[in-house]
């Protein structure tokens, strides 16, 4: 594993994850571990940006491509960092009842 997934720099995504992976409670210590020492080159085989070297990227790769199941900590850690961040946003409203029905000058009182 020494030879596989080497990058010279940490991974961040400051923009969905601006305090750390693991101070958000997505991941796991040990995910968010994977995913800050070799997030760099697990985005580089993604993206074909680098050409997979070892048995372990050609795996990796196979999984980002959907032509194999995840089986290793690092690719699972990578399709759940993924699910993570392409994940419709949710929103809230500020209202939690049912709409209400402006019922205006339609209305006609029959009781008189």
């Amino acid at each position: 594993m020494t030879e596989s997934f080497v990058s010279q720099q940490r991974f961040f995504d400051n923009k969905n994850y601006p305090r750390g992976f693991s101070r958000h409670g997505d991941f796991t210590i040990k995910e968010a571990q994977i995913l800050e020492k070799y997030g760099c080159a697990f985005r580089d085989l993604d993206t074909e940006t680098k050409k997979p070297a070892t048995p372990e990227e050609k795996s990796f790769v196979a999984v980002c491509k959907g032509k194999k199941e995840p089986t290793t900590d690092y690719e699972k850690a990578w399709l759940k960092y993924l699910s993570k961040i392409n994940k419709p946003k949710r929103f809230h409203t500020l209202s939690g009842g049912k709409p209400q029905v402006d019922v205006g000058d339609d209305f006609v009182d029959t009781d008189d």
